[in-house]
């Protein structure tokens, strides 16, 4: 009923929007035919109707228009929408220029009932103040100690259920657990709350995951369906869905909340203080945010980013090592030297204690092969911004205010005048000098972790969970593909999520 709802709202406004559409070319046409057009505006690759229709593949179709053109204009009847791929108009968007390009009302609506007045959903003076929190938060030594912790103690539970996989010759569905894993690793950094999601003995837990999940999708579309307020209105379609979904993840989250404040407000015994200080709920909390609903968006904001972007990069990350078996015995070989793994390991548990910060920073080739993967596969595939007023971008085109303005991390990473002639083959070599030691790209080239003042501010701890998870499980098992035919593809998600399971088997390194 969902479905057809959707496509009868989705047709009415596809026939109302072509016909102001064909008015809006016609008059557009004129324009150019009189000769009163200007101002020189990016070439018009299509209008925003395709990326509806190529919904399921919207990422590689904005990569085929960006391998004709650099930057490109999509028509749309209510406002602009610019794409580019060309470095030096990313680093003018989220530098040069960065007050005239943000979130705006457009975004934030489109994000307000996920991630509410969080702070990717803002800009000024709300995104100022939470991300100056933030930063102190991740700066601090207290928290990358306990996360450290938290991750290594995640990456064996995880190893643990690969061992068992591995003495049955089962195959098993590593995304799936990644997602689990990550959940659990953010949940206990952030809130301090054991979700224990891995293993499944929280039924409250596994429902929150999966509304999450389905509350991101269903987010996304509204980027490329220009009908959902109408159906958010009538409460109809994949809005309605959305609602449903919204309510299950408020009631947990709300409940988290109260939980933890309660706990804060009734411990007087100062002697267990510091388990009360290591997560950042905790902390929000005793800088004196009381406000369940701010702290709602807080917690959400801090999911998205912490769960998704590593599960999502750790399965791509396992997929290509399948696919390129030489690299994966090239970072199973790195691990070990950087661990000085010397006696016979008879363990998961035994392994991981070789798993130092110290030899973390050793692994060279590690640290490239996970970028590598990001490169080809960035979490967040899409970024929009929108201009705040009348612009000129340094390729000498034009935007208007109102207009969005996307720079695209998935075509980028697949650009031959970014990368070469081998942009789409995965080279972990490609990021390490002559003597193998790792070295970083132009940050508006690479625009996985964005750049300028709203680099990522947990890009180190997204690098450090994801070399403990990669280090203790390439050292202790061999990875291969359940169906080596098998080509995953992604999710239309805000995060680039992959589609179904990514059924693996695993071969124990040790004993």
């Amino acid at each position: 009923m969902a479905s057809y709802m959707d496509f009868l709202s989705n047709l009415i406004i596809i026939l109302a929007l072509l016909f102001f559409l064909l008015v809006f070319l016609y008059a557009y046409n004129q324009q150019e035919t009189y000769g009163r057009k200007t101002k020189k505006y990016h070439p018009v690759a299509g209008t925003v109707f395709s990326l509806f229709i190529h919904f399921n593949t919207v990422h590689d179709y904005l990569t085929n228009l960006a391998k004709k053109y650099k930057t490109y204009r999509l028509i749309s009847p209510f406002n602009g929408e610019i794409y580019t791929t060309d470095p030096m108009n990313v680093e003018y968007i989220l530098k040069t220029n960065f007050e005239n390009y943000g979130k705006g009302t457009y975004t934030h609506d489109l994000l307000e009932d996920l991630l509410g007045h969080g702070i990717f959903a803002v800009d000024g003076e709300k995104w100022r103040e939470q991300r100056k929190v933030s930063s102190h938060e991740f700066s601090t030594k207290v928290l990358r100690n306990f996360s450290s912790v938290i991750f290594r103690k995640n990456a064996i539970k995880l190893g643990n259920i690969l061992l068992e996989a591995a003495n049955n010759n089962h195959k098993i569905d590593i995304y799936d657990l990644f997602m689990k894993a990550t959940l659990d690793s953010i949940f206990k950094v952030s809130f301090g709350i054991d979700l224990d999601n891995i293993w499944g003995s929280s039924k409250q837990a596994v429902r929150f995951s999966r509304a999450f999940d389905d509350a991101n999708t269903l987010t996304s579309r509204r980027f490329f369906d220009m009908s959902w307020k109408i159906k958010k209105y009538f409460n109809i379609g994949s809005e309605a869905e959305l609602k449903k979904n919204m309510k299950v993840v408020d009631e947990f989250v709300y409940n988290l909340i109260q939980i933890k404040s309660e706990q804060i407000h009734n411990t007087t015994d100062f002697s267990i203080t510091e388990s009360r200080n290591e997560d950042i709920l905790s902390r929000f909390l005793q800088l004196k945010y009381k406000d369940p609903k701010y702290l709602r968006d807080i917690i959400l904001n801090y999911v998205l980013a912490g769960k998704d972007p590593i599960g999502l990069t750790m399965s791509w990350f396992i997929y290509l090592l399948c696919k390129h078996p030489e690299v994966q015995e090239k970072v199973a070989k790195d691990i070990k030297e950087a661990t000085k793994v010397k006696e016979e390991i008879k363990n998961i548990i035994d392994f991981a204690a070789y798993v130092s910060e110290g030899a973390l920073k050793k692994m060279q080739y590690l640290h490239a092969a996970l970028t590598e993967t990001i490169r080809l596969y960035p979490a967040l595939p899409l970024d929009p911004k929108i201009c705040f007023s009348d612009d000129v971008l340094p390729d000498g085109y034009h935007v208007k205010k109102g207009d969005v303005v996307a720079y695209l991390p998935y075509a980028m990473g697949r650009m031959e005048f970014i990368w070469g002639d081998d942009a789409h083959e995965y080279k972990p070599k490609r990021w390490l000098d002559e003597n193998g030691n790792f070295h970083p790209e132009n940050p508006f080239k690479f625009t996985a972790f964005q750049a300028g003042p709203r680099t990522c501010l947990g890009r180190d701890f997204a690098y450090m969970q994801m070399k403990i998870f990669s280090s203790i499980l390439l050292g202790c098992f061999v990875f291969k593909l359940s169906d080596v035919n098998r080509i995953p593809r992604y999710k239309t998600s805000i995060n680039l999520h992959i589609d179904g399971p990514l059924d693996i088997r695993v071969f124990k390194r040790f004993g």
